[in-house]
């Protein structure tokens, strides 16, 4: 995935990198393909604020995120995108259920237990 991360009015130190690399590997592991990220990590005054756009195989997803901490802000702004991405992901799989249903197909999860 190609992750690109930016401060505004913040310099992004190696650590904080660190921590929203390890933060979006929960995202990734619900998608095949991921195209792409832009985070923007932003200080206003004494408020932290991350947002972030994420560009999975026909899914954008976008979340954005206040909190008095960086860490706390790049924490509620990585569920926000995992809870998105659990939605998209079931949808798709709902789906394709449904289809499978339809042509007289048996689902994967009604399949026999040999």
């Amino acid at each position: 995935m190609n992750l690109n991360l930016s401060g505004h009015h913040v310099e992004v130190s190696p650590a904080l990198r660190d921590y929203v690399n390890l933060k979006m590997q929960r995202i990734e592991r619900h998608f095949d393909r991921l195209i792409g990220a832009n985070i923007v990590l932003t200080v206003e005054k004494m408020l932290h604020k991350a947002e972030a756009t994420i560009h999975a195989g026909g899914a954008v997803l976008h979340a954005h995120a206040s909190e008095n901490d960086m860490y706390a802000a790049i924490d509620t702004m990585t569920d926000k995108l995992d809870e998105q991405a659990r939605r998209h992901k079931g949808k798709l799989h709902g789906h394709q259920a449904h289809k499978a249903q339809k042509h007289g197909l048996q689902s994967p999860l009604e399949g026999d237990a040999d």
